[in-house]
């Protein structure tokens, strides 16, 4: 019984194509959702430009305030201790802001009027530091405060002289320690929509450094700067990201088209083909007009080879049940007629009949038997030919002592070098013999001569003999089976069949050579 394909669901190939097509479309609009850790990344690296750029003006600050006179009067609380780093730094800061944990406050708190004035030193070291704070801004478009002890602006822009000392990260700083916060961005412009894909688009950050001199706070440099976005540089190139999407969609439908032609083409017409072979129709056995890919052509190829086999297989078994039925037919007939003959009136034919009449009446129906006998043998031969057990390597040494054995009146001559291997064992190689024996004998061969050699990986073996020969008409079609010049004498006309499928079997070939006596035959065997 013929297995069948469990009938579950499955997906097409064209689906699985059209899958892998949209991924390949949908992985540029997934690959947004995935910026956060790079918008992090940017918020970060603006951070640790903010603790650079601070660091750098509270040395200045610093400097300044040591150089003023009675700077102790210029310092604020005490500073906590810091542990000593190495390398000669004393403090080093890194980056902690994480758009994706930390909360975002809201907008700063605007500046309130200062309890009190800062001192005059102080606001002297601001005004000669307030050049290098708008030089500085124009340069890293951050913007930067320098605040006094107390937390009053002494340098920056036009909030000079009130107080930020209430602002959260400015608190932490006036105590000597260093804070970074995350704000809500106020903007004069409505956001593009497309910002609203990204958190770090409407955030600012705040970092408040503390200027410490001899382990006291001289003062805060207050700096603030919105972080790079990619939103905001896609929005600015969306000229160009269309080209692209564009480009993108070009090259889906292009590599869909190549899948197409390629590969889903080429396999629905290899199963039309199928279907049609199932058919019968012969006219199917045709390569395909479009192959796509080598895989596919020699998917294709070996299909049709297949197809082609089992119609000429096909064909073969029945040539061969016709011919098997027509050979059967004569004796079955013969033996038959005698048989009813015989009962219908037996007396009769008995007495009718000459001893002589009698005996050839009975040697008649025991040659048909017999001759059914020998068919029914050879056919045995020629299916254990076909499908032979293939394996084991011998050579011509190991099969012509047998061959002598067995036809001791035929003078067997051997030449060429007889010892070389052969990839076939020696019982199927004495069967190929034993039938061009008996076909030498039967055609009336005193002499049979065997010979080999070496040709290019193979053995070439020729079997000549000095027999009757084979006419020129009977030459193409000694191959075939049933065809025998020796019925009458009770020739079944499948011993060459018989040779030539085994040999067909091991991958060998036999032939009909010209001779000018007898017949010549040549087999060819790869070398082992």
């Amino acid at each position: 019984m013929t297995d069948k394909v469990v009938a579950k669901w499955r997906p097409t190939l064209g689906m699985i194509v059209f899958a892998v097509l949209v991924t390949v479309l949908a992985l540029p609009l997934v690959s947004l959702f995935f910026f956060r850790l790079y918008e992090n990344e940017l918020v970060r690296q603006t951070e640790a430009e903010l603790i650079a750029q601070s660091a750098a003006l509270a040395a200045i600050f610093a400097q300044e305030v040591e150089k003023t006179p009675d700077a102790n009067l210029l310092l604020g609380a005490s500073a906590p201790p810091v542990r000593s780093e190495h390398n000669g730094f004393n403090r080093f800061l890194q980056p902690s802001l994480d758009l994706t944990s930390d909360n975002v406050l809201d907008p700063r708190p605007d500046a309130v009027p200062a309890l009190r004035p800062p001192v005059a030193p102080i606001m002297t070291i601001g005004e000669r530091l307030q050049g290098i704070v708008q030089q500085t801004q124009s340069i890293t478009l951050a913007g930067f405060r320098l605040l006094d002890p107390q937390g009053v602006i002494i340098a920056g822009r036009e909030e000079v002289g009130l107080s930020l000392g209430h602002v959260e990260e400015v608190k932490e700083a006036l105590q000597g320690r260093y804070k970074a916060v995350l704000r809500t961005r106020i903007s004069n412009e409505p956001p593009p929509p497309l910002y609203s894909l990204s958190r770090g688009t409407s955030v600012r950050i705040f970092a408040a450094m503390p200027v410490i001199v001899q382990d006291r706070v001289a003062g805060v440099i207050y700096a603030s700067r919105t972080p790079n976005n990619i939103i905001k540089h896609i929005y600015d190139q969306q000229r160009k990201l269309i080209l692209a999407g564009l480009s993108v969609l070009g090259a889906t439908l292009i590599i869909g088209l190549i899948f197409s032609r390629a590969i889903t083409r080429p396999l629905h017409a290899l199963v039309a083909r199928t279907i049609e072979v199932g058919h019968g129709r012969r006219e199917a056995l045709q390569p395909l007009a479009h192959h796509g890919t080598r895989e596919i052509a020699l998917l294709s190829q070996s299909f049709i080879d297949m197809a082609r086999r089992l119609y000429d297989r096909s064909d073969y078994i029945a040539t061969f049940a016709a011919h098997v039925t027509h050979e059967l037919k004569t004796p079955l007939t013969s033996i038959q007629g005698a048989a009813e003959l015989l009962r219908d009136d037996a007396a009769a034919v008995a007495s009718s009949m000459t001893p002589s009449e009698r005996i050839r009446f009975l040697d008649n129906i025991i040659a048909d038997t017999s001759r059914l006998t020998l068919m029914l043998h050879r056919l045995r031969e020629l299916a254990r030919a076909e499908t032979p057990s293939i394996g084991g390597q011998s050579d011509l040494t190991s099969v012509i002592p047998e061959l002598k054995r067995q036809s001791p009146n035929l003078n067997i001559e051997v030449g060429g070098y007889i010892d070389y291997c052969v990839p076939i064992s020696a019982e199927n190689l004495l069967i190929i013999f034993s039938h061009l024996v008996d076909n030498s004998i039967c055609h009336h061969a005193g002499t049979i001569k065997i010979s080999a050699f070496a040709d290019n990986d193979e053995v070439a073996i020729t079997v000549s003999d000095d027999g009757d020969g084979i006419s020129t008409a009977n030459r193409a079609m000694i191959f075939e089976a049933f065809f025998t010049t020796r019925r009458e004498s009770g020739g079944t006309g499948m011993g060459l069949g018989i040779v030539q499928a085994m040999l067909e079997a091991h991958h060998g070939a036999i032939r009909l050579l010209p001779s000018e006596k007898g017949a010549t035959f040549e087999i060819r065997l790869p070398e082992a």
